[in-house]
């Protein structure tokens, strides 16, 4: 089969058999895990191909950081920053993903080789993206999104969250396709740690299959987040730093893999392409 338990295609992106692994290239001095790593356009670029050495299908490139509490970086410094790493890497003939809430961006990252654009603000951000997206006919990640990220935490009140958040993406997805975005071509994204606490992104990741229920292919991003932390310390203890939270997200991949996600979005790619081809294996087997 060409893909399994209808995982779902993206038209205009590559088709895998299996749950595609996003590596992340994050382009900043302060993402909440590796700001500063990668900064350089060189180094950013040699990261990429590496990830790509270790089994990533795709990588997503971003210039602004969205950990909770973060200001905006202003549009000169995001494309100065993400434009020559898009090129760079799509001249090499990596499927490059642009990471941005700004339309300008998005449209001179597709110019530059981007093949798809993931707004965390599914569109919300910038009242050009949808336009843009529409105008450059390339796919387009819809995330759950209440807020920028300097008051999203105040945001995570819900009666019921896989419901509200399934509800709001539907209302989303409406509105991206009313304004020209072919549903083909739509990924949808629950947006796990974005106005959400740690119990809230657990229910989301134990219901995947209610956000599968919209009928587009999912994108689980949980990599290093905070929610995995929480699950990781020990009681009356500090979560353990970022980094040293790839084992619990790898565990998330084969989780998500399980639960037909289209693909997971990840820092340290060789565990959770090790995850999810297990869950492949696994699933071929049944």
């Amino acid at each position: 089969m060409s893909t399994l338990r209808g995982r779902g295609t993206v038209r205009g992106l590559p088709e895998w058999d299996r749950c595609a692994v996003m590596g992340v290239v994050n382009v900043t001095p302060d993402s909440f895990s590796d700001g500063g790593r990668w900064f350089d356009t060189t180094a950013a670029i040699k990261h990429g191909l590496e990830l790509v050495a270790e089994g990533a299908d795709l990588i997503d490139v971003g210039g602004e950081s969205t950990r909770p509490g973060a200001s905006r970086v202003d549009e000169t410094e995001e494309l100065r920053r993400v434009i020559p790493v898009v090129r760079g890497l799509a001249s090499e003939g990596v499927t490059v993903s642009v990471d941005t809430m700004r339309a300008v961006v998005a449209e001179q990252s597709v110019a530059a080789g981007a093949a798809l654009v993931n707004d965390v603000s599914g569109g919300l951000a910038d009242p050009g993206m949808i336009p843009a997206v529409a105008d450059a006919g390339v796919p387009f990640v819809v995330m759950h999104w209440r807020g920028f990220s300097e008051s999203m935490n105040s945001r995570a009140v819900y009666g019921d969250v896989v419901g509200e958040v399934v509800a709001e993406l539907r209302e989303r997805m409406e509105a991206v396709i009313e304004g020209g975005v072919a549903p083909e071509q739509l990924v949808i994204d629950p947006g796990l740690g974005f106005a959400k606490d740690a119990a809230q992104d657990l229910a989301l990741v134990a219901h995947l299959d209610r956000l599968r229920e919209l009928g587009r292919p999912l994108l689980v991003a949980a990599s290093r987040k905070r929610f995995l932390g929480h699950v990781l310390a020990a009681e009356g203890a500090a979560p353990p730093p970022a980094r040293e939270r790839d084992a619990a997200t790898a565990a998330v991949s084969a989780l998500s893999a399980a639960a037909g996600a289209w693909a997971v979005r990840v820092h340290a790619v060789r565990p959770t392409a090790d995850a999810v081809r297990v869950a492949r294996a696994v699933e071929g087997a049944a």
